[in-house]
This record gives C-alpha cells, sequence and structure tokens, in this order.
C-alpha cells in the first residue's frame, strides 16, 4: 500500500491544463452503466490519458468489485475523516486511478460546509493532476446528483434499446436540458442485439429529442448484448481485459475513439471550474 501511494502522489502536474469532468449517468438502473464507465475510463487510459474515476453511485457503488479489489477507502473516508484525496485513491488496471464508492450521494446535501470546502480544495487539486475525472453516478434524478451532473463539463448517459430504458433516459435528459440547455449530453447505446438496428434506434433517439427538446445530443456509439461482458463480470475484471477481442471491446475502442474526436471539438473555455459550479448548485448546512 505504501508503493501504491507514493505512486499515486508521484503523478506530475500538466501545468494549468484542467482536467474534463464527466458525469456519467443513466435514466434507470440495470442498463451496465458502471461496468461502462469502467471500461471506458480503462480506454481512455490506454490511450495515453491520465484518468480518475470516482464511484458516486447512490448506494450501488461497484467499481471495486468490478475489479475485483478490496478498497480500504473510499469516497465516505473524504468527506468524514478529511482523508486527502490521494489518500483514498486505488491504482487500478493500465495504471487507472479511482476512488471507491461507500457513501449514499444523496448524504452530500447534508454535509456542512468544511466537509464541502475540504472535497473542493481536494478536488481542485486533482483537476491539474488529470486528463479526465469521471463521475459514476446513481440511476435516476436526485437533487445531488443533478447538481454534479450540471457542475460538470460534459455528461454521458447511457441507455438500452429496451423501450422502459429509452423512456427513462429521455426524461433524464429532458430534466438535465430543462435547467442546463449548453451542456454537452454523449449518449451511449448499451445492450443492442443488433449493432445496425442499435444504431437506428440511436438515430430516431437523436431526433425525438431534437424534436421536442430543440437540443442535440451526440452519438457516443453502441455495444452489442455480448456474453463476454457476463463472463468478465463473473470473473470480476474489466471485458476490455478480459477478451481484447471481444466485440463489445472493439465496439468500446471505437466509442473511445468518437468520443475523443467529438469531445475535442467542445475544448472552449469554461467560464467557471467543475468546482466553482458546484458551490453554485449544492447547499451546504452549518455544523
Amino acid at each position: 500500500m505504501n508503493d501504491q501511494a507514493k505512486q499515486l502522489r508521484s503523478i506530475v502536474s500538466k501545468g494549468n491544463k484542467q482536467a474534463k469532468t464527466i458525469a456519467v449517468v443513466s435514466g434507470k438502473g440495470g442498463v451496465g452503466k458502471s461496468n461502462t464507465a469502467l471500461n471506458f475510463s480503462l480506454e481512455l487510459q490506454r490511450r495515453g490519458k491520465k484518468v480518475l474515476l470516482i464511484d458516486l453511485d447512490v448506494g450501488m457503488g461497484n467499481i471495486n468489485i468490478l475489479l475485483g479489489t478490496n478498497a480500504d477507502k473510499s469516497i465516505a473516508h473524504l468527506f468524514n475523516d478529511f482523508i486527502p484525496l490521494h489518500g483514498i485513491m486505488e491504482l487500478g488496471p493500465l495504471g487507472l486511478s479511482y476512488v471507491a464508492g461507500g457513501s449514499s450521494l444523496d448524504e452530500l446535501i447534508h454535509l456542512d460546509e468544511e466537509k464541502l470546502n475540504f472535497f473542493y480544495k481536494e478536488y481542485e487539486k486533482a483537476l491539474y493532476l488529470f486528463d479526465y475525472i469521471l463521475f459514476d453516478l446513481g440511476a435516476g434524478a436526485s437533487k445531488s446528483s443533478i447538481a454534479f451532473i450540471l457542475a460538470a463539463d460534459e455528461c454521458m448517459v447511457v441507455t438500452t434499446p429496451e423501450p422502459t430504458s429509452i423512456t427513462d433516459a429521455y426524461s433524464m435528459i429532458k430534466h438535465i436540458v430543462s435547467k442546463k440547455s449548453d451542456l454537452p449530453l454523449f449518449v451511449l447505446m448499451n445492450r443492442c442485439e443488433d449493432i445496425r438496428e442499435g444504431e437506428k434506434m440511436l438515430i430516431k433517439f437523436k431526433q425525438l429529442v431534437a424534436n421536442f427538446l430543440d437540443y442535440d445530443i451526440k452519438k457516443t456509439g453502441m455495444l452489442p448484448n455480448d456474453k463476454t461482458v457476463q463472463q468478465a463480470v463473473i470473473r470480476q475484471k474489466p471485458y476490455l481485459l478480459y477478451d481484447s477481442d471481444a466485440p463489445v471491446s472493439v465496439a468500446m475502442r471505437e466509442i473511445a475513439e468518437n468520443y475523443l474526436i467529438k469531445s475535442n471539438e467542445l475544448n472552449e473555455l469554461k467560464p467557471l471550474t467543475f468546482v466553482q459550479r458546484l458551490k453554485r448548485l449544492l447547499p451546504t448546512r452549518e455544523r
């Protein structure tokens, strides 16, 4: 553990360039959001990006389970025990940094100013250590998760072709757009039985959002309903590493490449940082 902590502390600062904060969400549970966030993060890391994945899934934190690791610390230790971010980070495959779940995000609404300020301070340090910081948020639109989504630079919505999943994803996007119409939204279609049908569904969904919400979502891509995913979960190994030639792994590499192209087109200078935006959205209470 000492060696791991030493490695984490030795991450070199990137100068004045700040990390891009991405909120990974879904309209409903059970669509493979956390597994998608993990493998997407790993693929970005494999492409030479410095990535930090923070598990904030409400009551369902499972990134360490998917990795088959036992994290000594979680995000709860930062808030409750004032342990610095580098002290709760773990090193995963390919050098991916991650923070395990262990505290309901809704609890953040009840944090006092001292605890939230400590989080803000630690997060601002991380902004200069990584290229991308991803929040794996819980399904649905709780008050606290919406605050993190609206404060993020970008949001990735994970859905499936299932009608109820599409409906819930649309409701989530409608809620987000009603509060922040300029937030870049990427949509990823998971568990497609047929990639061509998945593409058609994604196009229809894009048109639906454009027609009724007057918003242009960005198509990130489709992931096939591949048995490799279940096999990898059972063995507690990311599918990208379990079988790099599996259809789902090939598709994830294409999605990451597609995302980087689209995301690079959105590199305009933000007037406020993630922390500045979150401070405006997340209320504090007195001790």
